[in-house]
């Protein structure tokens, strides 16, 4: 396990903004031949404004705890500024409270042109992370929706949050990111229609395999948290006896290669605009071309 004297934030920055911004063959070169160990990875998602970078700031402090040497690392998926294309960095600023604890990175990452609440090289970086011996990465996506199921192919936890006042937004989390939950947290306990909410949503979650997908509550001031942490560490015990890590490794390296694939083809079609003239024919038959001549 790695020392939380160890991290060197300037040099992770560096690296990752290096990564962020290479062209593929670069990419490949700093983590194409990594044989790191994989950090354990926890998503976080849930609607805009529900709390949370308020979760995670107390998670944090939670799991860091946990052990003496332990070195975790945020990213946190922004949405893209319209003007600079960077990220607005709203969630580096609600997290600013943990930015300094030992064993912490914290970073905040542009959505770029990714529209499934993650950015389009968020496998690269995830790896660069390991290759610092991170022992645990906390992902945040951008927000929720039917679209964003994607965080469930890089995670191995993935929480779910939904505020009490979720209304409608639930209606659509039914169908596309509370299918996929393996815990569910709704946060802002202490207001009214928690309870409500929190037994509305043990109602209808299913079962993934044979373990009941836990419905917790948590309040700003850190109530509920602790339980989230142990309800964390229970799931990755249940991974450990009942899902091989080959499955893991494979399902992994498919979403790699899919996201190296997709920029390659996008940076194709932007380097080459001849590409798309003529016939849908002739345009598929330029591009792999162009693709093969790489």
């Amino acid at each position: 396990m790695s020392t939380k004297t160890s991290l060197d934030r300037r040099r992770i920055s560096r690296e990752l903004t290096r990564i962020a911004n290479a062209p593929l063959d670069e990419v490949l070169e700093t983590i194409g031949d990594s044989k790191a160990p994989a950090a354990y990875r926890i998503g976080v998602t849930g609607p805009p404004g529900g709390g949370k970078s308020t979760l995670i700031n107390a998670l944090v402090k939670e799991r860091l705890e946990d052990g003496i040497d332990k070195t975790l690392a945020v990213l946190a998926i922004d949405p893209s500024s319209p003007v600079s294309g960077g990220a607005i960095l709203g969630d580096r600023i609600r997290m600013d409270s943990i930015a300094d604890l030992s064993g912490l990175y914290l970073r905040s990452l542009s959505s770029r042109s990714a529209r499934n609440g993650l950015c389009d090289n968020i496998v690269d970086l995830l790896t660069l992370l390991e290759t610092h011996g991170f022992d645990e990465v906390i992902l945040e996506t951008v927000g929720v929706g039917q679209s964003e199921i994607a965080v469930h192919e890089v995670v191995d936890t993935l929480v779910v949050i939904v505020p009490p006042d979720a209304g409608d937004s639930v209606q659509t989390m039914k169908s596309g990111i509370l299918e996929m939950a393996d815990i569910v947290v709704v946060t802002k306990a202490d207001q009214p229609g928690a309870r409500r909410m929190a037994s509305d949503l043990s109602a209808v979650m299913r079962k993934r395999g044979d373990r009941d997908v836990p419905v917790l509550q948590t309040e700003a001031a850190g109530v509920g948290v602790a339980t989230l942490n142990q309800a964390i560490d229970d799931h990755r015990a249940w991974l450990a006896d009942n899902h091989p890590q080959a499955l893991t490794c494979g399902s992994r390296r498919r979403y790699h290669l899919q996201a190296l694939i997709d920029r390659e083809v996008r940076e194709a079609l932007k380097a080459d605009t001849e590409i798309l003239r003529g016939t849908l024919t002739t345009s598929y038959d330029r591009l792999l071309a162009a693709l093969r001549a790489k």
